[in-house]
């Protein structure tokens, strides 16, 4: 029996109860779909509040179905877990009371214990399916990840899509496998030591076979965002597409065992209700971390440098449990790859590296050239777990016109294994997007499939002006709804020993894995500074707790007596310039290669490698 929704193909003891709010209907027929039959209509019961419903004894698991508003097409129920035939096909009444869990002792991961590792199931295999993800997670345990991150699995049209493009975010997708695939990952990933978090979007719905608006207004016009009408979570008749909302939160951390969802784009969320949608999903996360004994994230996505995201709900926050903080790859990624375009043009600075590593904001207040206007506000008092940093992820590689990744940016390798040094030596939660541990060199350009031709049309224009001034010819920019931009993102998932991508994978693995088990790694007193700067580049001095990093910035050999080095990132195992004494041990640093990191000043316990 399932308590947790109120809306969709609830099974209840001998049937099954059909519910759906469509308060601009004056009548709403249920349609069955029974194998080799014409299709079953009945008339549904009017309910207070605009509500439909309608029990069907001897309904079960497997049931087909679909909703007739006022004589219309029939339409997918906006609460439907599964769509076998894509969105314009019936919906499919599951149990997930009838999924088999062996995840009773799973107690999830801790704030601090956090290592994401962000990937889209179409995308990370060749199968592209959830089922095809369980054999790879021993390996992403092994390099020492603790949480996989799913983009958004809600059902969008078509079979290929970055998934922010999904109208029925009840259902999982039916070409990676639908909700019983779903549940046998969540359930392996945790046999495997892994937590699940998800990508969820409330903040717009797709553009194609979106019918919301048929059942009730679910968007209003009054805000804009850069999809189109915003959500209505304070406007007339708000109240139902709020429960459609938090209900769907629920179902995923409960009857999914999630552990955690990322909130996509919630400074695009518009509510000036006195308790936000947000402060509510904040709530319903904690409610089922108590109830469940379990660690649960909600992690927000918000480009506003808001300290408030993630501040205590009574003090006026929203408290969330974390938030992502771009000024880190921001300034990282201007330095190395030396661009200035855009958002980039705020950075390029080497002491901005340096803040961001003491601090998650850079812009914490002060003046933004690009914004042209004071950004953010400081984060004092808040753990360094309550941020997320990468140095890539899904829109930093898949928003640029052709979808390089860093590894293509860069070109030097030594740049690489710095930018990945630094973000795993930061006290910040870290975040890898999906090959970036072995130096992928497949792009993840954007891809979608809508059915439309004028509307596909209108996705490759809009695209081809986004980026006109950043290739040397629109043709450049992969066409978005070809198959083959589709497949060249289908990740190799390849790094042959004794090769540049397996020695970055060892290095991923090491500090990974020294993360947890260095004391040194725990401290969350931080600081650093910029030697030695001039036109050629700098020294980053690092501290945190009992841990000494330097990093040289600069082409330029750095001389710097650093005695033994605890670690460097160009260890010839990692396929550095450094080279091994005898014994195997690191030989004594008179200098720093170019973008070397190395750990000095150590307490006297085993180095990560």
């Amino acid at each position: 029996m399932n308590e947790l929704r109120r809306c969709g193909a609830l099974w209840r003891a001998g049937g099954v109860d059909f519910r759906v709010w469509a308060p601009v209907a004056r009548r709403v027929e249920l349609v069955l779909h029974h194998p080799d039959q014409p299709p079953q209509e009945l008339e549904m019961t009017a309910q207070t509040g605009g509500y439909f419903a309608l029990r069907v004894e001897g309904a079960d698991e497997g049931q087909r179905y679909a909703f007739r508003i006022d004589g219309g097409e029939q339409r997918a129920d906006p609460c439907s877990l599964h769509q076998p035939d894509n969105v314009p096909g019936p919906s499919e009444v599951v149990r997930t009371d009838l999924f088999r869990w062996s995840d009773q002792d799973w107690r999830g991961i801790p704030p601090r214990d956090l290592a994401i590792y962000e990937l889209h199931v179409g995308t990370f295999t060749p199968e592209g399916t959830f089922e095809a993800i369980i054999p790879r997670l021993p390996a992403l345990r092994e390099l020492g990840i603790t949480a996989i991150e799913l983009l958004p699995v809600g059902q969008f049209p078509g079979a290929r899509n970055w998934g922010y493009d999904g109208v029925l975010p009840y259902a999982a997708q039916n070409t990676y496998g639908g909700p019983r695939a779903l549940a046998r990952l969540v359930d392996a990933a945790h046999a495997a030591g892994l937590a699940v978090l998800l990508d969820v979007v409330y903040n717009h719905f797709g553009p194609e076979h979106n019918y919301l608006s048929e059942f009730g207004p679910y968007l209003v016009d009054c805000y804009h965002t850069p999809w189109g009408m915003a959500v209505n979570y304070d406007q007339r008749f708000c109240d139902p597409v709020r429960e459609y909302v938090l209900e769907n939160a629920r179902m995923w951390l409960q009857e999914f065992h999630l552990d955690g969802l990322r909130l996509d784009a919630v400074h695009a969320i518009y509510d000036m209700s006195a308790r936000p949608i947000l402060q509510e999903i904040a709530a319903l996360g904690r409610d089922v971390a108590a109830k469940g004994g379990r660690a649960v994230h909600i992690i927000g996505e918000s480009d506003q440098n808001d300290p408030r995201v993630v501040s205590d709900a009574t003090r006026g926050g929203i408290g969330l449990t974390a938030q992502w903080a771009d000024d880190f790859h921001h300034a990282l990624h201007s330095y190395l790859v030396g661009e200035q375009r855009g958002y980039y043009s705020d950075f390029g600075s080497p002491a901005q590296i340096a803040r961001a590593l003491e601090t998650p904001f850079v812009f914490d207040g002060i003046y933004s050239e690009n914004r042209k206007r004071r950004h953010g506000a400081p984060t004092v008092g808040l753990p360094p777990e309550r941020f997320v940093v990468c140095i890539q992820n899904h829109d930093q590689v898949g928003n640029r016109a052709i979808g390089e990744r860093l590894s293509e940016l860069l070109v030097t390798s030594e740049k690489q294994r710095a930018a990945a040094a630094l973000l795993l030596l930061c006290p910040y939660v870290p975040l890898l997007f999906m090959g970036e541990e072995y130096g992928e060199l497949r792009r993840f350009p954007f891809f979608c499939s809508f059915g439309g031709e004028e509307l596909l049309q209108a996705v490759r224009e809009g695209r081809r002006r986004e980026f006109a001034d950043f290739v040397a010819s629109v043709t450049e920019i992969p066409d978005p709804g070809a198959p083959a931009t589709f497949a060249s993102a289908i990740l190799s998932w390849d790094w042959p020993e004794g090769t540049p991508h397996g020695g970055l994978r060892k290095l991923y693995g090491d500090l990974l894995h020294a993360r947890r088990q260095w004391p040194l790694f725990r401290g969350d007193a931080r600081r650093a500074r910029i030697e030695q700067a001039d036109h050629s580049g700098c020294l980053l001095i690092y501290e945190r707790g009992g841990m000494r990093a330097v990093c040289n910035l600069s082409a330029q050999e750095r001389a710097l007596d650093v005695g033994r080095a605890r670690w460097t990132s160009e260890s010839p195992r990692y396929g550095g310039r450094r080279r091994e004494t005898a014994a195997g041990d690191l030989a004594p640093l008179a200098s720093l290669l170019p973008f070397e990191v190395v750990v000095v000043d150590s307490p006297a316990e085993p180095s990560p490698q």
